[in-house]
């Protein structure tokens, strides 16, 4: 008996090393990525292929699954699915303002920082693909780089009301300058967390846009449904935009955004676009459902080896 039981682990530690994902363990932690620096992980699940969830600027992991969003969250439904990790990038805090989990490095960052370290990160935790990116805002950058960077590797992407180079491309340069201003974070913000993840915008498109096009592959767009238009002006009264943000600057991003959204459904053929997502910037804690529904069609299609989703 005692022989079967050996040759069955035996086994068992074949079939883990030939399908990975399959048997790995829900972890959350910090680990060496090397060069004297720890990033903090947390994994959950099993299957193929192994969903990744990349925040937006100064945004940690808690992103997908803090404890205040409306019905499931993001991270605990996913892992129901398939392997789905989520990470700290330096700099990125808390919703409850919790520092980073991942030792600082020197700011501003940028989409190709971001993809060494991810790369580096993965390597660490053993967290093998292939990948699905699920990616928010400035981390819709990350993802094209690293998908445009590692095309074996990456299988499908969902965007969250990603940030694009096509945005910029459809304001004049004086509404980028402008929106570059409101966009940026005040004195105080930085003398309080000198180490608070942030950008150098110009350099993050550029990096963005000089990516290698996407291969085909399942995609699925997200974009914000709520307007700005209504919200710039609120946000100018209470004094967390610039007072001399012009009140307009809301319909320039509106119209922007929604010219660059539908040129981001447009890079990879077969894409779906949805706007119809009852939600403001932050999709995954507005409306989660939503979101975990995108991420669902993009996995089912890279299993059925199809290259665009079932809309």
């Amino acid at each position: 008996m005692k022989h079967i039981v050996v040759k069955s682990l035996a086994l068992i530690a074949l079939a883990c090393s030939l399908a990975t994902t399959a048997c790995a363990q829900s972890f959350a932690k910090r680990v060496d990525i090397g060069g004297g620096r720890m990033m903090h992980v947390e994994c959950q699940g099993s299957g193929s292929p192994t969903v990744l969830l990349i925040s937006g600027n100064d945004a940690a992991s808690d992103l997908w699954h803090a404890a205040d969003q409306k019905g499931p969250t993001v991270y605990d439904d996913i892992q129901k699915t398939t392997r789905v990790c989520t990470y700290d990038r330096p700099g990125a805090p808390h919703l409850d303002q919790t520092l980073s989990r991942s030792d600082p490095v020197p700011q501003p960052t940028s989409p190709q920082n971001g993809v060494d370290d991810l790369i580096a990160l993965l390597k660490a935790a053993d967290v093998p693909g292939p990948y699905v990116l699920v990616a928010h805002s400035f981390g819709g950058t990350i993802a094209r780089v690293f998908a445009g960077e590692h095309p074996d590797e990456v299988k499908g992407i969902v965007f969250v009301d990603a940030f694009t180079p096509e945005l910029r491309a459809h304001m004049t340069p004086a509404e980028w300058e402008t929106w570059k201003r409101a966009s940026t974070r005040p004195a105080e913000t930085l003398a309080a967390y000198p180490d608070l993840e942030r950008q150098n915008f110009d350099e993050t498109l550029d990096q963005t846009a000089a990516a290698a096009a996407l291969r085909p592959m399942p995609v699925v767009v997200l974009t914000a449904s709520d307007k700005y238009v209504d919200v710039v002006p609120k946000l100018i009264q209470a004094g967390e935009l610039p007072p001399d943000t012009p009140p307009d600057l809301g319909a320039v991003i509106d119209r922007a955004n929604a010219a660059a959204q539908k040129e981001l459904a447009a890079i990879v053929p077969g894409a779906v676009h949805i706007t119809d997502t009852h939600s403001g910037h932050n999709i995954m804690i507005d409306n989660a459902p939503i979101v975990i529904q995108a991420i669902r069609m993009v996995v089912d299609a890279v299993r059925a080896g199809q290259t665009s989703p079932k809309g």
